[in-house]
């Protein structure tokens, strides 16, 4: 079979299961794709020998009848996930050469459950970005493309290369990672399921780090059972990461019922922004619909303090980002600066920063060591907290007055070229996270599910924002939608 590779998690599993496909075939489809697909920049370091001796192993595990549901499926790794002797550069320069000597905790479960890696995929430097533009290995370039127009499309960021792998069919699902919604985002930019699970749920540990009361791992996938089936796989406590929440993992697929009824929806009105395209708008409307014609209670809601998440969230995100990049120096691991003589150590951690990042990472650790300064600390970060934790307040007071899930748009607009942003103010492009920040700020989970098409043909999608700890419930929402949105559009191949 030629189109291996177009496989969900879901139906690859059960033709390994009942010995139809073997994972050395699978796996050998995907590598045959990912040869073929330089144009999408995707894939930037390939690990076809790993893949191979995986799939082997694989195979002989479901020979013996040992076969967790990952077992022998080919999968992406974002490069911002350490994988033991394979490069792990955040896509940054500074990290250059930068081969670990052990392996997130992540990648290890899915690798302990036999899933098969078949390279590291494309990002934003640092996770620092909406449109995979910022990257040292150029851009990731989106499959889908608007009508016959030839432009190249962003797939979204930061992880832009694990979005246009999943909907190019370079392999059956990839890990992402979400700091303002670098899932969700590049999900709905590109047709996929993208779930950014409750912070704590999956570790973060051997994950270069962002913003790290915000950052939180999660799979991309061609579906949601796809989704259900990666992060069972993913979650788990981890005694290595403090803020690893010791919680049972449940069986998340078996909890897809598609049963709504009686499920109450929230709408926020704060979500409807000016401007809003409306197309967007139509999209949340016909979503509504189909939630309510699915049985749910449709409630308005009210979320007052969303108007000021996105300036919170870029007081918080770059503070921590300076903190966290300050261990990036030249003096232990990573790129070094030439020196030139009577060059002291000064001007060293000087010129390997400077030559190292990227400009939009220089600028979030400026932003960040300027609001974490002495005389800004209070007026700016502090406050930024307090903010956070009206923001957190609001969505418990929703759920504390029985609603079960919120329904909002994932994105304010289809994908967009790239370029086209490259001379707008950066905030303009920061606008891209306004639906999904409160999400992380909170520390909730969120779903991106396909539910449509642009008049341009490009996908669009919404968003499902769930109870602390119950992706469970979520997962079974988005499933919900996804049977009555029954989006099944692929992009031409065009690469």
């Amino acid at each position: 079979m030629s189109d291996l590779n177009k496989l969900t998690l879901a139906g690859a599993r059960d033709k390994l299961r009942s010995k139809d496909v073997s994972s050395v075939e699978l796996t050998e489809a995907c590598l045959n794709a990912i040869e073929g697909s330089n144009a999408l920049n995707a894939f930037v370091h390939n690990t076809p020998e790993i893949a191979m001796e995986q799939a082997k192993a694989a195979d002989a595990r479901i020979a013996a009848g040992d076969a967790p549901a990952m077992c022998g499926l080919p999968i992406g790794i974002k490069d911002l996930f350490c994988t033991k002797g394979v490069p792990s550069q955040a896509a940054s320069g500074i990290l250059e050469g930068f081969k670990p000597e052990y392996e997130s905790t992540v990648s290890q479960n899915l690798f302990d459950d036999g899933a098969v890696m078949l390279g590291k995929l494309n990002m934003d430097e640092f996770a620092m970005g909406s449109s995979n533009e910022t990257s040292v290995y150029g851009n990731a370039v989106n499959p889908w493309r608007r009508g016959n127009d030839d432009a190249p499309l962003t797939p979204g960021g930061s992880s832009g290369g694990s979005a246009s792998a999943v909907a190019a069919d370079l392999c059956l699902a990839a890990t992402g990672t979400d700091t303002g919604g670098s899932i969700r985002q590049p999900a709905a930019f590109t047709g996929i399921t993208g779930i950014k699970p409750t912070y704590g749920r999956c570790s973060r540990w051997g994950i270069v780090a962002f913003a790290s009361s915000l950052d939180q791992a999660g799979p991309m996938t061609k579906d949601v059972r796809d989704a259900a089936i990666m992060l069972e796989t993913m979650c788990g406590h981890d005694p290595k990461d403090s803020t690893s929440m010791d919680l049972a993992v449940p069986n998340f697929e078996a909890m897809l019922t598609g049963d709504i009824k009686g499920k109450k929806i929230g709408i926020p009105k704060e979500y409807r922004m000016d401007g809003m395209p409306e197309e967007i708008e139509q999209l949340w409307a016909d979503g509504t619909a189909m939630m309510k014609a699915a049985g749910a209670e449709i409630v308005d809601i009210s979320l007052p303090h969303t108007k000021y998440a996105l300036p919170a969230y870029y007081v918080i995100a770059p503070a921590e980002a300076s903190s966290n990049l300050a261990r990036y120096d030249g003096v232990k691991y990573g790129h070094r600066a030439t020196l030139e003589a009577g060059d002291g150590i000064t001007e060293m951690y000087e010129k390997t920063r400077a030559e190292g990042f990227g400009s939009e990472v220089q600028r979030r650790v400026m932003v960040g060591t300027y609001v974490l300064s002495a005389g800004f600390y209070d007026a700016y970060y502090n406050r930024a907290r307090r903010v956070r934790a009206l923001i957190k307040k609001d969505f418990d007071d929703v759920f504390a007055a029985g609603v079960d899930a919120i329904l909002t748009p994932a994105t304010p607009s289809a994908a967009f070229g790239l370029g086209e942003m490259t001379d707008a103010d950066p905030v303009q492009m920061y606008l891209n996270d306004v639906f999904t920040v409160t999400v992380n700020l909170a520390g909730l989970p969120g779903i991106a599910i396909p539910t449509g098409l642009d008049k341009q043909g490009l996908p669009l999608g919404l968003q499902l924002i769930g109870r602390p700890w119950e992706e469970g419930d979520l997962l079974n929402c988005a499933y919900a939608l996804e049977s009555a949105a029954g989006f099944v559009e692929k992009p031409g191949k065009w690469w």
